[in-house]
């Protein structure tokens, strides 16, 4: 994504403060984040939208368990 909320100083700022990277795709490829679109697809329909978490300790133990017991295993990459 290309949006300005991505590139703004505040933003900037942020991921300095935290040692992170900002990576965005080229601007009119779509096939450059066509397989992390792929992905959050699937993990939204097959595991989040069938649910209903009652913490965020919850949620994020059940994406774990997805991915790393269910997802790794069973998708070639």
């Amino acid at each position: 994504d290309q949006g300005s909320q991505y590139s703004s100083s505040d933003w900037r700022s942020f991921l300095k403060a935290n040692n992170l990277v900002a990576s965005m795709s080229r601007r009119g490829n779509c096939h450059d984040n066509a397989v992390a679109e792929s992905f959050f697809q699937l993990l939204k329909r097959e595991r989040i939208k069938r649910k209903i978490y009652t913490s965020r300790q919850d949620a994020r133990s059940d994406v774990f368990d997805y991915i790393e017991m269910f997802y790794n295993p069973k998708r070639r990459h």
